[in-house]
Order: C-alpha cells, then sequence, then structure tokens
C-alpha cells in the first residue's frame, strides 16, 4: 500500500482542503522566489480543536531531478488553547536555478492528506 493513495486533491477554489500554492509562474535564474500556500483561500476551512489543518509541507522538484526537495514544513499548533489559533498559512523564499514544480502538502485532522502543485519556469 503507497501513501500516494490517500492523497486527496481538488480546485482550491472550491474545496478548503486544497493548499492554495501562490507563487510566479516565471522567476529569474538564482532570484528568491515567494511562495505562499494557504489551506481555505477561498473557503475558510474550520479553526477548531475538533476540526483543524495541522501542518503543511512545500517541495520543489526541478524538472530534471528525480526527487522532490523539501522547502520547509510548517506546524500549526493552537487550536483553541485559551482560544488561541494558528491560521494554516505561511509565506517562505527559495532560490532556484531551473524549471520544476512546487509541490504542497496540507493535513486536516478529520478529512486527511490534501495536495496541490504549480508549475513554476526558471530562465
Amino acid at each position: 500500500m503507497s501513501i500516494g493513495q490517500f492523497l486527496q486533491s481538488g480546485d482550491w477554489k472550491g474545496e478548503k482542503h486544497v493548499p492554495a500554492i501562490l507563487a510566479p509562474e516565471k522567476a529569474s535564474a538564482g532570484e528568491e522566489i515567494e511562495v505562499k500556500v494557504s489551506i481555505g483561500e477561498e473557503i475558510k476551512h474550520p479553526n477548531t480543536h475538533e476540526h483543524h489543518i495541522a501542518w503543511v509541507k512545500v517541495f520543489f522538484k526541478p524538472d530534471d531531478f528525480k526527487f522532490p526537495i523539501e522547502i520547509g514544513s510548517y506546524s500549526f499548533n493552537a487550536h483553541g488553547e485559551s482560544d488561541v489559533f494558528t491560521e494554516p498559512v505561511i509565506v517562505s523564499k527559495f532560490i532556484a536555478n531551473k524549471s520544476g514544480k512546487i509541490y504542497a502538502l496540507s493535513y486536516c485532522n478529520i478529512h486527511g492528506l490534501w495536495e496541490n502543485s504549480k508549475d513554476l519556469s526558471v530562465e
């Protein structure tokens, strides 16, 4: 059994669990690339102790590389303790010298693993 069979995806504009990847479509080699990943960009995801996004991971896979490279792993740890809630949004930067694909994974404590991806052209 492969973990890939548990990954769910969809259009982030119509499904509140799908990571929305906001990043440029093109960048110059050696340039900082800012990527924002949020869950519930169009349809707000609940953020309660009972139902929340626990974490997001961001990867970049250069076109000619065998594996994706982890850009970052982000945990959202406050789920209502003393009325403090962590919002599932991250902003990160990375530098790429080759074109490839940005991947984002998120984990909902009730609805499991969700994925999305976005192409990045580097010139």
